[in-house]
């Protein structure tokens, strides 16, 4: 019997761990799920015979490593941080990783061991980073059969709420770690526009964002996601003049966060101590309020591209409400998670929607020829949401596809490009719904 260690039972865990269950008692496996949250893995295994619980805390290694010992491959959807805990056990005990995060320096610097024991670090195999890098790569080596040069290449994916579940001013619920709302765009981003490399600062992110055309959806806005530039080699295109990933939002919310991260509601460095500070009290203090109206305050700070609406929005959200925080010493960052893990909960039967489109320009027989390759995906529910589906699924066919030794795994620290993995994983998906429509123009 083949043992699969998942380590992480949360929000998007549910559609991997039952297509392993799923698929257990036809391949003999065994699924042990791994969480620091009993009733999250009691949740996601119910009883099945061929799971296993395994309640631990994942940074200690005496509880971690007897499982990794165990199994014969680990599936992480742990918070980026901590993989690196289980990619130095799957190392020391020759074991297959796979993950949904983006190759951290820790993960890349294993790369050359990684290679020399023969083994496969599948990294970025989730939605976004992973379903992007697959359908990405398709269609580039596809071009590259018939066309003389890729010109361009945008990328753009968004965790959304479904039309029919969009019901407040913000037109966006959490459908994935709400933490990660809180920090986008921290860091910055640079991607490639003309032949020239285009840096933007955090304070930037959010200010004036783009739109593009989603069939069926209108437009959405969107920002760059990190740096674009790390992925002109591992996507094979040195010589692309235009080379853009991105985050895709509803407009009225890039507006709405611009004035939340311009009015410093996002640091992670200040500290406030909220045993009896209410929100409007951290706003005043944070804003530097002296006298008079506070949402005219507000608007003053915010400046010529703010008005009614944004006060609206932020007030929806309880930024003026005299009601007490009561979180301890803790930062700006904090204080808004906390509020907005309450007004953007998405209710049980809420529907969330992916959203991912590629747009490429190529030159074909001496002509510009232009592609759009579009996914939209509704969710069930809350639980069974469509992050939760493209991003479990692709982790767990990969993993189906190890294991049954339908492909060879390739070796090193990798990302899916290759098309000995994408091919199969893409078909498979489509056999869930999970497939893109291409226009060519």
């Amino acid at each position: 019997m083949q043992t699969i260690l998942v380590a992480g039972a949360g929000k998007s865990s549910i559609y991997l761990i039952e297509y392993l269950l799923t698929n257990a008692a036809k391949n003999k496996w065994k699924v042990i799920v791994a969480d620091g949250s009993k009733d999250a893995v009691y949740e996601k295994i119910k009883k099945h015979p061929h799971a296993e619980a395994a309640i631990i805390d994942i940074t200690k290694a005496a509880e971690r490593q007897p499982l990794v010992q165990r199994a014969d491959i680990v599936v992480s959807l742990m918070p980026p941080h901590l993989h690196i805990h289980l990619a130095k056990d799957c190392l020391a005990n020759n074991k297959n990783l796979i993950t949904s995060s983006y190759i951290s320096p820790e993960m890349k610097a294993m790369d050359e061991d990684v290679k020399k024991a023969g083994l496969m670090f599948m990294c970025e195999m989730g939605l976004d980073p992973g379903i992007d890098h697959m359908t990405a790569n398709q269609i580039i080596h596809g071009i590259e059969r018939v066309a003389s040069s890729i010109t361009s290449f945008k990328s753009y994916c968004g965790g959304l709420i479904a039309p029919e579940s969009d019901n407040n001013p913000w037109h966006y619920k959490f459908s994935w770690n709400p933490k990660n709302i809180i920090t986008a765009g921290a860091d910055g981003a640079q991607y490639l526009q003309n032949g020239k490399v285009v840096n933007v600062p955090y304070e930037d992110m959010f200010d004036n964002c783009k739109k593009i055309k989603v069939d069926g959806l209108g437009n959405l806005a969107y920002y760059p996601n990190r740096d674009s530039l790390r992925y002109l080699d591992l996507y094979h295109v040195p010589d692309i003049k235009t080379f853009i990933r991105a985050t895709l939002r509803y407009p009225v919310f890039c507006k709405g966060w611009n004035a939340v991260v311009d009015l410093g509601l996002t640091n992670q460095q200040d500290s406030f101590d909220t045993t009896s500070l209410t929100y409007a009290g951290w706003i005043k203090q944070k804003t530097g309020f002296t006298t008079g109206e506070l949402k005219k305050h507000i608007l003053g700070k915010l400046g010529s591209e703010a008005d009614d609406k944004l006060i609206a929005m932020l007030d929806w959200l309880g930024l003026f409400e005299d009601k007490a925080i009561m979180l301890g010493k803790v930062s700006s960052a904090d204080i808004l998670l906390n509020l907005l893990l309450n007004k953007w909960e998405m209710a049980p039967f809420d529907k969330d929607m992916v959203v991912m489109q590629h747009e490429v320009e190529y030159v074909h027989k001496g002509s510009k020829t232009k592609m759009t390759s579009s996914m939209v995906i509704k969710g069930e529910s809350r639980d069974h949401s469509a992050m939760a589906k493209t991003v479990g699924l692709p982790m767990a066919i990969l993993a189906k596809l190890v294991l049954t030794k339908r492909i060879a795994p390739p070796t090193g620290v990798l990302i899916p490009s290759m098309p000995s993995v994408y091919r199969p994983v893409l078909t498979e998906l489509k056999h869930h719904g999970i497939e893109f429509t291409d226009v060519v123009e």
